[in-house]
Parts: C-alpha cells; structure tokens; sequence
C-alpha cells in the first residue's frame, strides 16, 4: 500500500525520539500497563498494532502471552529487537517489520493493542487502522473481534480566553497542553462538553465533528477552543472503575473572538476526519440566545 510522506511520518512512522519521549510519560506508560495486565492473561495470543520500541508488546509478554508485534518503521524495529533483548521474560515476543493496514496475525488473537492516537484523532491513523483491521480480520477469521486495548474513547470541547502572546510577539497557533498541569495563560470560560464517544468494538465514526450548544460560566473573550481526548484503556465492571489516560489538550484559536457573558449560549460547530492534519480543525462560533 502506497501512502504520503505525511501518512508515513505521522501515521505508523512517527520519528524514534518521540518514541522515547512516550517511554517518559510515567502517566501513559503505567496507564497501558496496568490495562495490558487486566486484559491479557498466561496463555493469551495478542497482536500489537504499531508496536514503537516494544514496551506495550513487553508488558503482554510478561503475562506470558505469544505476542506479534508489528513495526513498519524499520530503525524502531531494530530498535525495538535491541531493546527486548534486553529484558527477560517468559512470554513469546515476534517483532515483525510490516504494514498494520495490511498485516494480519497467523490465526485469531485475544487482544488487540493499538496506540495511535493524537487528541481529537488526528494526525494520526488510530481509527481508519482498526477500522481496517475489524474488517479484514472478520473476513479472514469470523468472530468474535478481540478486546481492544484501548477499549473505547471520549471526546470534548471546552471554551477558553487563551494568550496568545508570548514575550510581546502575538502569534495565534495551536498549542498543547499537558493534562492536570496548571496553566496560567488559559482562562476556562465553560465546562467541558462531550462531542463523540466511541468503543472500538463498534463501528467507529468516519467524521469527528460537532453542531452543538455549550453554556459560558463567567464573562471573557472567547478566542479559542480547547480539545480533550480520555481514552479508556480498560473498563473493569466489577471494581466499578476504568483505566483512563488522557491525550495532550489541544488549544485551537478561533479565526474570530466573541465577547460572552456569564450564562450565555453558544453555538459551536466543525467538521473533521480521523486522521486530518491539525489544519483541518477550524472551529466556528455562533452566539445564541442568553440562558
């Protein structure tokens, strides 16, 4: 399968420093393993869609599972060899260098680990691969589909008066921001609001888009939207709970500020694929009638 210079540097060929730049994130890292260690059990077959430097692939292999870990980037293979030839552990681990979009394991697996995922899913390939892989695996095996790690995700929008302004030079652009961290330059003007939900069990959404209404809490300017991705990485009904880890947030500037006043409605609406690159997410805003 042919793809673009930027299917290939954003999709499944991500450069290897940000890879280690993932290995950093304790947050994600313990996240994926505490899922991994939910869903994959001694005996499991798993296969791992775009395995980076094998440390998700690893954490199953540790359960003793026959895992397949498929890599298309040949430096993160190799790097990925290295680096489990480094560590001990009782699973079976195959690193094979192949396209996830095509690759298809020696027979039915278990569990299914797929990470590529940006915040809003863009950029990145994570639902048009599953999709594919759902497809082309119920053709070649039947049912059931494996469980998915992660399992299901969450998408919101919320809006924000965010600076722009960095040491007196004004430059609009789309920023990211780490969850949980205080951030000084954003002023919250709403809630959170939920756009799309999706288990990647189901059929998953061809578009990320919204045409929806959010209120305003305080009085602001509001120049931007900022983008939430939680992704369920495992859903554990009998403890009443879920791993969770959520992607960077995403600011997006709006083209044009409204003025809002505390209580007041505003429409909201764009449209995207999954996949699109960050360019494609241009919000617009409406205001509507006060509450």
């Amino acid at each position: 399968m042919t793809r673009s210079h930027e299917e290939l540097e954003l999709g499944q060929f991500i450069p290897l420093h940000y890879h280690y730049h993932m290995l950093n994130d304790n947050t994600r890292v313990a996240g994926f393993k505490a899922a991994i260690e939910h869903a994959v059990h001694p005996g499991s077959r798993v296969l791992e869609l775009g395995g980076g430097t094998g440390v998700l692939s690893f954490f199953a292999a540790q359960r003793g599972a026959r895992v397949w870990c498929v890599e298309r980037n040949p430096q993160l293979a190799h790097e990925a060899r290295k680096n489990l030839a480094r560590n001990h552990f009782s699973g079976e681990l195959e690193v094979i260098e192949a396209d996830a979009f095509d690759y298809l394991p020696p027979g039915p697996v278990d569990v299914v680990i797929c990470e590529m995922i940006h915040v809003a899913m863009l950029r990145e390939k994570q639902i048009p691969l599953i999709s594919s892989f759902k497809q082309r695996y119920l053709e070649k095996f039947g049912g059931p589909l494996p469980v998915f790690v992660p399992e299901a995700f969450i998408h919101a929008v919320q809006p924000v008066h965010q600076s722009f302004n960095f040491e007196g030079y004004y430059a609009p652009a789309p920023l990211f921001q780490e969850p949980g961290a205080e951030q000084n330059r954003t002023w919250e003007l709403g809630q959170p609001v939920v756009y799309q939900t999706a288990h990647y069990k189901d059929a998953l959404p061809t578009r990320c888009n919204w045409d929806g209404e959010i209120t305003t809490e305080r009085a602001g300017t509001l120049n931007a939207l900022r983008f939430i991705t939680k992704n369920i990485l495992a859903i554990l009904p009998d403890e009443h709970r879920s791993i969770d880890w959520h992607s960077q947030y995403l600011v997006i500037p709006l083209e044009e500020s409204l003025q809002v006043d505390a209580g007041q409605k505003v429409r909201i609406r764009f449209d995207c694929a999954p996949g699109d690159p960050l360019d494609a997410l241009r919000p617009e805003i409406f205001p509507c009638r006060m509450a």
